[in-house]
């Protein structure tokens, strides 16, 4: 099974139908980010055989040119919103070097097997959580599950409470699960910020025999 046949499931079931409907309407009627060639992003950068690392984000970025299909991640010659600001902070501080995608754009660490996916895949123009409660929840609950069910050992990391809602789709016994605050500015000290789960991330793949990913 690969991403493009759990997707083509997915997009035969009437919620699907009905979100669709509704995506395709918006984009006409108003500004829509991503792209639209965008929303699958994330699973075309990472190939479900080398999938090791799930990050889950909420909503993608609401703001012009931010969002690219990949949850926090950004076009290089975009300004760093302050969620990737602190998330670069927290990766300097853990590894005591840079990240090497210093410039927000998260490709690098997509195509070493880690899943940046937010559970709504589109947004409306500077209006956060828009697009909540129009499927894409049922969708994405539905990637998390079969990842649950059909891998093992991967490492899920959830960032805040809607991310950290999500243990109870992902079975503990067999994979490795990292929660704190969200990055953004108004929790990232409550925990996020010396969390160390990039180090702790390396350090599970490494205790599996996986090669560690390069932050």
């Amino acid at each position: 099974m690969t991403w493009e046949d759990l997707i083509a499931l997915e997009k035969d079931k009437p919620y699907y139908k009905e979100l669709k409907s509704e995506i395709d309407k918006r984009y006409e009627t108003t500004t829509v980010f991503p792209e639209k060639q965008n929303i699958f992003k994330a699973f075309s950068l990472t190939n479900f055989e080398n999938l090791k690392v799930v990050i889950l984000g909420q909503d993608p970025y609401h703001g012009f040119g931010q969002a690219q299909g990949l949850a926090f991640s950004t076009p290089a010659k975009i300004k760093n919103p302050p969620s990737m600001v602190n998330i670069l902070k927290e990766i300097n501080d853990d590894l005591g070097k840079k990240s090497i995608c210093e410039d927000g754009d998260l490709t690098p660490w997509a195509k070493q097997g880690v899943l940046l996916l937010n559970t709504i895949l589109t947004v409306e123009e500077g209006k956060a959580k828009s697009h909540h409660k129009l499927g894409w929840e049922i969708f994405t609950d539905n990637i998390i599950k079969y990842i649950s069910e059909n891998c093992s050992d991967i490492v899920f990391i959830l960032w805040g409470a809607p991310a950290i809602a999500k243990i109870k789709i992902i079975d503990k016994s067999k994979h490795h699960i990292l929660t704190s605050p969200h990055p953004s500015p108004l929790s990232s000290y409550r925990g996020f910020f010396g969390s160390k789960q990039f180090s702790k991330t390396n350090e599970i793949l490494t205790s599996l025999k996986k090669e560690p990913i390069n932050w």
